[in-house]
């Protein structure tokens, strides 16, 4: 990880900064509306909690060496949690504590860079988990259990920790920064406009309030977003924040609809005390369980083709 801590970076404590500042004066333009309407308490929650949470993560994330990772460790490891509530198989503590051990071993591959013992992970983990009914000469809802077990493993796990590859990469605190910056604009942009415009609901039953309408000015918002915040990233050329920009729009309401699946599935809305921004820790994770690893695939081609020019 970092050796020496990013707050000694300038352009690191200009994005905090700029984010919270942003944050702040979105506030103070809402605090007169709070209380207009159901739509208008549920943006101020949402905004408060931001103003609350920002702060920390990015304090936390300046901080040095293995920071970083921990925090994102916690987080899975708190994703992880919610998901076996949700499917009420948290008292399946084998299950549980396996996906635990098995998310702080993807830390110790990322910590010690190593690649290929991390993508062999999920094989791993499956294989793992397929012992704990024989341990337990037990074979009753043991399918479903390994299914949700190494799916909750495979998506807020071994998808979600790929921001600590991300973070690995030259300049990737900011890029970090600049992808959740990203899929927070684009999903709450086409929510928000979605109860003003929009007639057109592709995905109905698993979303209603989204339409097409909403989705496409919010995909149009994100990518001159993604111009707007191009000095984020380690080369500022029109292919990589089009194409970052491109994965985070798309990446995030993939994995935003996949979670909304399981939820419709359950009958549940949020699953966690825990709020930041919208709903539960999972409505955050669940738009980058797509965007971590494909914006970090697509980040390392971009730069191995950048060198090779």
């Amino acid at each position: 990880m970092q050796e020496t801590s990013l707050w000694n970076d300038p352009l690191y404590r200009q994005t905090v900064y700029l984010v919270v500042g942003v944050l702040f004066v979105v506030g103070l333009a809402l605090f007169p509306f709070r209380n207009k309407n159901t739509h208008t308490q549920a943006h101020w929650a949402s905004l408060k909690s931001w103003l609350f949470a920002a702060p920390i993560l990015l304090g936390l994330c300046g901080l040095p060496k293995l920071w970083p990772l921990i925090v994102m460790t916690a987080m899975a490891a708190w994703g992880a949690k919610i998901f076996f509530q949700m499917m009420g198989m948290y008292h399946r503590s084998n299950f549980v504590w396996a996906t635990y051990i098995g998310v702080i071993g993807l830390a110790v591959a990322i910590h010690f860079d190593q690649p290929r013992l991390y993508d062999l992970a999920p094989m791993i983990f499956l294989g793992v988990i397929c012992l704990i009914p024989i341990l337990r000469n037990s074979a009753k809802q043991m399918i479903q259990y390994v299914a949700l077990t190494l799916l909750c493993f495979c998506f807020l796990g071994w998808s979600f920790m790929h921001l600590g590859w991300i973070w690995k990469l030259e300049g990737g605190p900011y890029m970090v920064i600049y992808m959740i910056i990203l899929t927070e604009v684009c999903d709450n942009f086409n929510l928000l406009l979605s109860r003003h415009i929009g007639k057109i609901k592709l995905f109905s039953r698993i979303s209603p309030r989204r339409s097409l309408e909403s989705g496409l000015i919010a995909f149009a918002l994100t990518i001159a977003l993604a111009w707007g915040l191009r000095h984020l990233l380690p080369v500022r050329t029109e292919v990589f924040w089009i194409t970052t920009g491109l994965v985070c729009a798309l990446g995030g309401s993939l994995g935003d609809l996949v979670l909304s699946v399981i939820r419709r599935d359950l009958g549940i809305k949020d699953a966690g005390p825990f709020i930041i921004g919208r709903g539960d820790l999972l409505t955050i994770m669940d738009r980058l369980i797509f965007v971590a690893p494909i914006f970090y695939y697509v980040m390392v081609y971009l730069l191995a083709h950048e060198v090779v020019k």
